[in-house]
């Protein structure tokens, strides 16, 4: 996962694109909110298709390697 970073000195520490400012969890949320790739990279045209896929792979490969408290359906 070459595009993706991690540096304590830039959001502090959270996933970014790598040589940006622009976190995994703002593409990830955008695409989950209903946003197209092309809306992303509009609004972000430092990205590039590659990044956003990149993006998403790692949010699935953390969400993988963790547990995540479910609420329960009531």
């Amino acid at each position: 996962m070459d595009r993706i970073a991690v540096d304590h000195r830039v959001m502090g520490g959270m996933p970014c694109i790598q040589g940006t400012r622009i976190p995994v969890s703002m593409i990830v949320g955008r695409i989950a909110e209903g946003a197209s790739e092309s809306e992303v990279l509009e609004d972000y045209p430092q990205l590039t298709p590659d990044d956003i896929h990149a993006a998403l792979r790692y949010a699935a490969a953390v969400l993988d390697q963790r547990e995540l408290p479910l609420q329960s359906a009531a």
